[in-house]
Parts: structure tokens; C-alpha cells; sequence
């Protein structure tokens, strides 16, 4: 009898169940969340009365997270077949011992990216000597040593995929004298020497405002000098770690322009994390006074429970807005959607056919005024 109860409560339920939309019933990300107000002592800035303070808002670790997620956050499912090139790139990167932000940082896109062939090599190993709070690398004051093979390694793996543009990260190492900047040249150097048309972008960390290891190499041959602001000057000491900081960020990336005229340099800035529209247009100009040529805009999204909630989710009508907005102010490419991420595919075939574009016209254009001095 009672068996008999149980199933018909079951099935109950099951009807009642199915008659709610999954979005609704899971939530859509619209309802909670909202992040924490700022500390009362946090020093506002001259021109903002105490009203306009108070509803400025902040991350914070276990804070509410907004209910269930956005319908535009899905993404394609690799392939796990032999034969696919997503399965290609995972075993290549396992047999040669390589490490990638998109498994390291959990990406959204990995299927994606793998699956067209490349993926971005995560240099100097796996551990993090700083501990950011929306990131999910592991983290040690005293990480092992870099492997002194690894530039030839990922040379190796780089030419066996046959890509036209590759990405080289890392962690941060502050526990080495120059960051690893020497390291990231050797690889630069031994990529072009194995393919000299080769596009390299490295996603370097700030050096700890060390303008030398900055130099060295925004001059080794690389491409694309990226270097990732994160968040808007306010929310910096909520998101990423002491030792990090807006203006020390800024001066690197002025600096790899200054060394090296001609080079392209680029940031990322993470939304939904209680960050206002004027603010995000204040960091977009404080960049482009710098110089600095492709912006990227994602969503944040907690890797674990230990990592900062969401305050909440963009819509995609926003991350539009500021692409436009960002092509009006000059930036040569505005990359902008929640998936967005700083080394994503689809932004690297833009960037590619942009650069050598330039180039070629450059190249033309030195070549006119060969023959007009000849003539």
C-alpha cells in the first residue's frame, strides 16, 4: 500500500514538474545576486556624493549568487572521437608535458578552440605565485622551477599543429628575478625560427612593473604584447591580488609599445562584478590614452565556490554596446560577449587577418615610396 502511495506522490510531481519550463524552474539569472556595498571607508572620488557611493557594489567570496544561468551560456560539446582534432590537441599537449589556461582556468570554450586545432600554452608551469580571486590556477609562494626544455617543447607541439597564430600565457611567477620574460623570448625566438610567419601572442602578467622584463620581451619578435587589466580601477583590490594593481598594469602596457614601435598590444576586462557603465568607459579611455590596440570583454564566471560571486550576469545588448562604443574611441578590434574570453579562437582568425592586412599595406606603401625616390 504504502508503495503503491510513493509512486502515485511520485508521479504527482513528475506532472507538476514538467508542466515548468526547465529556464524557470532552474532560474535565468536575473533574480539575486547583486554582490555586497563598498566599505564605509572606502575613499570615494571628488566628484561623487555619498548617494551615488552607496549604490556602488562589490564581489566577495560566498556572497548570493544570482539564481540559475542565462540561456545564452551554452556551448558546444567536444568531440571526444580518436580521429577529431580536439583529441589530437589534448594527446599532443599530454605527450609533450605542456600546461594551457583552458583546462588550467576551466575556459568555456575549450571544446571550440581544441576542436579547431590550437589552444593557448600556459608557460612556467601550473602554479600561481599570486592568488587572484575570480581565478582557478593553483597557487604557492615557492612553485617548482620552470623547465628549461619547455620552449623547445612547445615549439615542437605548435609546428605539428600547423597553426598560423598561437598563444603563449603563464602563471605569475614573482619568485623569479625577471617574471619568466627571458623565458617567454626564448619560446618567441624558437617559434619564428620554426615558422617565421607565424603570429605569436604572449598573455604575460606584469612583471611586477619591472619595465626590463617588459622590454625584453616586447623586443624578442612577438606579435601581440596582451596583459589583462581584469576590472575597473575601483574593483582591483576585490579581484585580484596585492601585488597587482590598474596603474602598474597601465605602465606595462604603455611600455611594450614604447619599446617596440609597431608592436600590438592588447587587455581583457571581465563584466559582472558590480563594475558601473562609467567606469568601464573610464578604463576604455584610459587605455586607448595608452595606446593599446584590441580590448576584450567576458563574463565572469565563478570557477568554485571559493572564488568570488557573480554580482551579475550582462546581458549581450550591453557587451554590444561597448564593442561599438570601443570601435568609435579607435581600438583596431573590440572583442565583446559572455564567452569572451582573451585568447578565444574566433577573436585570433580577426586579429590575424588584421595584422597581416596592415603589414601588407605598410609594406606596400614603403615600397611606392622606394620607386617615387627613384624616380
Amino acid at each position: 500500500m504504502l508503495r503503491v502511495v510513493s509512486q502515485e506522490v511520485s508521479e504527482t510531481i513528475e506532472e507538476e514538474t514538467q508542466k515548468v519550463p526547465y529556464v524557470i524552474a532552474r532560474g535565468d539569472g536575473s533574480i539575486g545576486g547583486g554582490g555586497l556595498p563598498m566599505p564605509q571607508n572606502y575613499p570615494s572620488s571628488k566628484n561623487q556624493d555619498n548617494d551615488k557611493k552607496e549604490e556602488l557594489r562589490r564581489p566577495k567570496v560566498s556572497a548570493e549568487m544570482p539564481q540559475g544561468r542565462p540561456s545564452w551560456f551554452r556551448v558546444p560539446a567536444p568531440s571526444l572521437l580518436e580521429e577529431s582534432r580536439y583529441t589530437e590537441v589534448k594527446n599532443s599537449l599530454a605527450d609533450l608535458n605542456l600546461n594551457t589556461v583552458c583546462e588550467e582556468a576551466k575556459c568555456p570554450n575549450v571544446g571550440e578552440c581544441w576542436s579547431g586545432g590550437t589552444g593557448t600554452i600556459m608557460l612556467l608551469g601550473d602554479t600561481c605565485t599570486r592568488g587572484c580571486m575570480f581565478c582557478a590556477v593553483k597557487t604557492d609562494a615557492k612553485p617548482p622551477p620552470p623547465d628549461p626544455f619547455e620552449p623547445f617543447k612547445t615549439a615542437d607541439a605548435v609546428a605539428k599543429w600547423g597553426v598560423d597564430y598561437i598563444v603563449l600565457t603563464s602563471v605569475d611567477r614573482d619568485d623569479i628575478d625577471d617574471g619568466g620574460a627571458q623565458h617567454f623570448a626564448h619560446t618567441v625566438e624558437l617559434l619564428k625560427c620554426k615558422k617565421s610567419e607565424l603570429l605569436v601572442e604572449c598573455l604575460v602578467s606584469d612583471f611586477q612593473g619591472n619595465l626590463t622584463s617588459v622590454e625584453c620581451l616586447a623586443t624578442s619578435g612577438l606579435d601581440v604584447y596582451a596583459h589583462n587589466i581584469e576590472t575597473v580601477e575601483r574593483l582591483q583590490k576585490f579581484v585580484r591580488d596585492p601585488k597587482a594593481g590598474y596603474r602598474q598594469s597601465m605602465a606595462t602596457l604603455e611600455h611594450a609599445k614604447k619599446s617596440q614601435p609597431g608592436l600590438y598590444t592588447k587587455t581583457s576586462i571581465m563584466l559582472g562584478l558590480g563594475e558601473t557603465e562609467e567606469e568601464v568607459l573610464q578604463t576604455m579611455k584610459d587605455l586607448r590614452d595608452i595606446a593599446v590596440d584590441v580590448v576584450t570583454f567576458g563574463q565572469y564566471l565563478r570557477p568554485t565556490e571559493n572564488h568570488l560571486s557573480v554580482v551579475e550576469y550582462v546581458k549581450p545588448e550591453v557587451f554590444d554596446y561597448y564593442r561599438e562604443v570601443g570601435e568609435r574611441m579607435g581600438f583596431k578590434y573590440v572583442a565583446s560577449g559572455p564567452l569572451v574570453r582573451s585568447s578565444y579562437k574566433a577573436g585570433e582568425f580577426y586579429l590575424e587577418h588584421m595584422i597581416k592586412t596592415e603589414r601588407s599595406t605598410m609594406e606596400k606603401e614603403e615600397e611606392l615610396e622606394v620607386i617615387m625616390q627613384c624616380e
